[in-house]
């Protein structure tokens, strides 16, 4: 009986974490329906759900205020890409598949993961940061006691400006990381600008673009939905604040990447070639 405890405590550890996640995801699962069940019923009655100025202000910091940051590290990472694949190609004379493995390495994949990663840790932060302060102040309460739902006047602006916003973002990354890529085509590989375009024309489909959208629009919503819970949950005052800001950042990250690839199994599945 001695030898059967560790193989029990081990059972009850992980039926313990299997709970505890599931009653996560199902807690989130609610967060997100009554969000947007307390916004629908506001516009139902013909009033508005949140102020504009609200809206546009987190669509500010979330949009315009991240491009910089986007472009960037999707310059760099275009370059990167561009050299060390290309160095791998030109020893096999195919050099000019480099601009289409670019293109649609991050039309579909590349560029709303990297997105997704940066927003996550720039935004996400914020938004469970502000939220957790407001809940750890009262003020959260206040609104309540005013008769003012809070999920919808404070999480469905920013759940909204997120999930329009993203997709724009992805596009910011793509044309960056293809335009750094052909600085490299035409710095190491004499491949000229306008044949680069053609390859890249040639090379991406359609629905490699509506792919890379769909999943956007997908990571926006579940980052700002995770932000924006966490900080609605913060218990402990401004040390609970940092903690929650830290799992919002680890799990907003770690949640896009599970879904990212389960979206490519089941498109892989579905749509082999």
């Amino acid at each position: 009986m001695a030898n059967a405890n560790p193989p029990v405590l081990v059972a009850q550890g992980i039926g313990h974490l299997g709970r505890n996640f599931l009653r996560e995801v199902g807690s989130m699962f609610w967060f997100i329906v009554n969000t947007f069940e307390e916004t629908f019923e506001r516009i139902q009655h013909g009033r508005v759900p949140f102020r504009a100025a609200s809206f546009f202000r987190h669509t500010q910091r979330a949009g315009v205020d991240s491009v910089p940051l986007v472009g960037l590290v999707s310059f760099f990472l275009g370059l990167t890409m561009a050299l060390l694949t290309g160095y791998q190609l030109q020893r096999f004379g195919t050099q000019r598949l480099i601009p289409g493995l670019v293109a649609i390495g991050f039309t579909r994949e590349l560029g709303p993961l990297i997105t997704g990663i940066m927003l996550a840790a720039r935004i996400g932060a914020a938004f469970t940061a502000e939220l957790g302060t407001m809940q750890v102040s009262e003020e959260v309460e206040a609104i309540e006691a005013m008769g003012i739902g809070p999920l919808r006047f404070l999480v469905a602006p920013r759940m909204l400006a997120l999930f329009l916003l993203m997709p724009c973002l992805s596009t910011v990354s793509n044309i960056a990381a293809i335009g750094a890529s052909s600085l490299i085509c035409k710095a190491y590989f004499s491949i000229a600008f306008p044949y680069f375009l053609d390859l890249v024309k040639d090379s991406l489909l359609i629905r490699d673009i509506i792919t890379g959208i769909l999943k956007s629009f997908l990571f926006g919503l579940l980052i700002a939905a995770i932000a924006c819970y966490r900080g609605l949950t913060v218990k402990g005052g401004a040390a609970g604040v940092g903690t929650s800001t830290t799992s919002s950042v680890v799990t907003a990250i770690t949640t896009v990447i599970g879904f990212d690839t389960l979206y490519n199994v089941v498109y892989t599945t579905f749509y082999p070639t």
